[in-house]
């Protein structure tokens, strides 16, 4: 067993690991907790392409769970190259960026974290996941219309010079709105009002789908699949109560299960909303897709408030949020901008709604839960403190401001070099960007159908030209089809 005679540090590495045990400083339960948060918020990302998938149309499909994954990818790298350090390093003094100290995780190891009771490894693993599920929300604005390659540039991008600063300006302790007294717990300006703006932005810069039936307004498309839509929801849901809030407590303190039942009664509040008011307003039925979309918006607005409010409180926030959600999809119509999957109304309106909120329920009670951990906060409008929703409005509009601002320059910069053109052309559309981006199918549409069982050993074997003749023709019977007995099958 080795013998270690050094003294952790909190700058650098945190000390030489040869001669110091780094892990001395921290609770392992911490540690434990907050890798496998982080795996529950990664599982998100793909949930939320299947989401996406399902309600899309079929030729597009394919691409949106592409898009999962791919986020996944760019965005690791991105925050491994810089992202960390631009959100979380020592900033210049203004609280408006972090420095290049940490590039390619320099130094990113043994070291109190900016949430000090978990190394640097493990709070950069976890917040990484923030930043793709920022990144997977944001490019559901182009949907069923943008070529993929410019995609991957803007998402880098996107995260690097929209994402990282308004992270920065929350969660860095040295951030400008964290300075100021502003309250976000999981990520209601960074990941909501960031990603539902830019989505935004992206489809408004993109421009409505082609659709000949469609000459004004914006083009409506069933979902393809609400199964899908269905799982996704149950995959986001999941990573939501089970990692995305709890973990942001970043202990496992008696703080972070509070929140994760906070959470989950917003989801299942903003679900019920969601699905009466559809009931009313789309011809008296119990939609699916509605209760899909209501959960997601109770849970968006809870986020940055989960670890403030009491439990009353976040069903206030889940109705409150499903409700200006609902209303809030109408806004598309009225902007006349294609955004296909609400992720504006849904993540852009339900960040800003539970912003606010978060400044009128915020409780000094809740936040100290975290116990000697807790860093304590005045409170909202229920501890007397009304200036705290005046906090939150201005952190909402720095928000909204710098990502509409920002997003929609640098997409009309991309837009006009030539091999990064955001758009599909009109024929390449038509055909779906499965088939034109990607080669791949969701749904191999050209696939031989034959209406019952083939039986016999011969029938499978026959040509494959004879079969599709037979079966598209619709002349074939079961006794032509099948040449041998069914005992020989």
């Amino acid at each position: 067993m080795s013998e270690f005679t050094g003294i952790p540090t909190d700058t650098g590495t945190g000390g030489n690991s040869l001669d110091t045990d780094l892990n001395a400083p921290y609770d392992k339960a911490d540690m434990v907790w907050i890798f496998i948060a982080g795996s529950f918020v990664w599982l998100m990302v793909p949930g939320i392409g299947l989401l996406y998938s399902g309600l899309s149309r079929k030729k597009h499909a394919l691409s949106l769970l592409w898009a999962s994954i791919m986020t996944i990818a760019v965005v690791t790298f991105q925050w491994y190259w810089w992202g960390y350090s631009l959100v979380f390093s020592k900033t210049r003094g203004n609280g408006f960026i972090g420095t290049l100290s940490m590039f390619g995780f320099k130094d990113v190891l043994g070291a109190p974290s900016a949430v000090g009771v978990v190394p640097d490894i493990v709070f950069a693993w976890f917040q990484g996941m923030f930043a793709i599920a920022t990144g997977i929300l944001m490019v559901g604005g182009a949907c069923e219309r943008a070529r993929l390659f410019p995609m991957m540039v803007f998402l880098f991008l996107f995260i690097t010079i929209v994402y990282c600063p308004i992270a920065c300006w929350t969660w860095n302790p040295e951030g400008w709105l964290a300075a100021l007294g502003a309250l976000d717990y999981a990520g209601g300006g960074p990941v909501h009002i960031c990603s539902g703006h830019g989505a935004l932005m992206y489809a408004l810069i993109l421009g409505k789908r082609n659709d000949p039936l469609t000459k004004s307004g914006v083009p409506k498309y069933k979902p393809h699949s609400v199964t899908s839509v269905v799982l996704g929801t149950v995959f986001t849901w999941l990573g939501w109560i089970g990692a995305f809030n709890p973990g942001s407590a970043g202990n496992t303190t008696i703080r972070a299960w509070y929140s994760a039942y906070s959470t989950n009664l917003a989801g299942s509040c903003g679900a019920l909303t969601w699905m009466f008011i559809d009931y009313f307003r789309c011809g008296r039925k119990w939609t699916t897709v509605g209760l899909c979309s209501g959960a997601i918006a109770g849970l968006v607005g809870i986020t940055p408030a989960a670890g403030f409010v009491p439990l009353w409180a976040s069903v206030i926030v889940g109705i409150v949020t499903a409700a200006g959600c609902n209303f809030a999809v109408d806004l598309k119509h009225i902007l006349r901008i294609d955004d296909g999957l609400d992720v504006y109304a849904l993540h852009g309106v339900g960040g800003c709604i539970g912003s606010v909120l978060t400044g009128i329920f915020a409780a000094d009670y809740i936040n100290a839960l975290a116990g000697v951990e807790s860093s304590p906060i005045a409170g909202g409008w229920i501890n007397h403190n009304y200036k705290q929703v005046g906090y939150q409005l201005a952190a909402m509009c720095a928000s909204v401001a710098w990502t509409c601002v920002v997003t929609a320059c640098l997409l009309l910069i991309l837009d006009r070099i030539p091999f990064l053109r955001l758009r599909l052309r009109p024929e390449e559309e038509e055909l779906g960007t499965d088939e034109v981006e990607i080669g791949e199918f969701t749904y191999e549409e050209d696939a031989v159908y034959i209406p019952e069982p083939i039986r016999s050993k011969s029938i499978a074997e026959a040509p494959a030209a004879i079969i599709d003749d037979k079966v598209q023709t619709g002349n074939s019977s079961s006794e032509e089809l099948q040449s041998e007995p069914k005992t020989n099958a």
